[in-house]
């Protein structure tokens, strides 16, 4: 199977060509149905893996979303749970701290170790939020109903509400784009839109529906994605940009593309908590072996 190996020259990685779609559609695929995009678990891949560890790895990792995440966009348009407000404020807000995260990794991150307890801590933080939000009991349900379309939205700068599955939902714009900007900085320096960290918020903190939150994160990972690649690889950061490897990125994007089209297709017929459940496992086993890495 030698024939199959190819070199990445940015990455300065060797593997075979077909490993990394499959594995960005393995992960995207079961990710999108929360609506993140899977790259947060890709990155740990790229740098572990195939020994990825350069600044260029973020914009790669921006990359694969750009042409990943129309797949689970497509299907969640279709299907009427796209909540246009919602992605709205998370790339308004998000945008500006994904830009000065981008300024952080590169002046003040560029030891991989460093950077890998960064990821690590974040990481942590994310896994225990998602476990709460697990074996906290939910609230008293209103009437279901058979319809996975978001109804009666009304938008305004101040507020945003809507219905969905018979229950009404609502948050506060300034406050959700305030929480997008900081969450735009991690994001910036992780190589990913921060959709990771923004779902579990609006999940857990502000009690909107995982079926409506996943299209609109997806949404907005897709456009700020398209920042971070931009900024990545036009502005100089100490005299020199990074560049994603286009290639790879590639590779990883058609993989992505087919996984989260059909996440978002299979999400309405699993139970969010498996979902979250499965999230979670992972994300706490990467973040302590990044947190251990760090210490040995």
């Amino acid at each position: 199977m030698e024939h199959l190996m190819v070199y990445f020259p940015v990455a300065g990685a060797r593997t075979y060509c077909f490993l990394p779609p499959l594995i960005a559609f393995c992960l995207s695929f079961f990710t999108s149905m929360a609506g993140v995009s899977g790259a947060f678990l890709l990155l740990p891949y790229q740098m572990s893996v195939l020994g990825f560890t350069s600044p260029s790895v973020n914009s790669t990792n921006f990359l694969y979303n750009v042409i990943g995440t129309p797949g689970g966009v497509i299907r969640f348009i279709r299907e009427r749970r796209m909540v246009w407000p919602l992605a709205t404020t998370f790339v308004v807000g998000a945008l500006p701290g994904i830009l000065l995260g981008y300024y952080l990794r590169i002046r003040y991150l560029p030891d991989p170790r460093s950077f890998k307890f960064f990821v690590g801590l974040v990481l942590l933080g994310i896994g225990i939020k998602t476990l709460k939000g697990i074996t906290t009991k939910p609230a008293a349900a209103g009437t279901k109903n058979s319809s996975f379309a978001v109804a009666n939205l009304t938008a305004s700068l101040r507020r945003v509400s809507y219905e969905f599955q018979g229950e009404e939902a609502s948050f506060s714009v300034p406050f959700l784009a305030t929480i997008s900007f900081f969450i735009g900085i991690i994001g910036g320096i992780y190589g990913v839109s921060g959709g990771v960290i923004l779902v579990p918020v609006c999940v857990s903190l502000l009690g909107l529906p995982i079926h409506t939150v996943a299209g609109a994160a997806l949404l907005a990972n897709f456009v700020a994605s398209l920042a971070g690649v931009a900024f990545y690889s036009a502005i100089p950061m100490g005299g020199h940009t990074a560049p994603p490897d286009w290639p790879l990125g590639l590779l990883f994007g058609l993989g992505g593309l087919a996984g989260m089209y059909l996440g978002a297709m299979c999400q309405k017929h699993l139970p969010a908590r498996t979902i979250k459940a499965g999230l979670a496992v992972i994300i706490l086993l990467v973040a302590g072996r990044y947190i251990w890495q760090f210490f040995h």
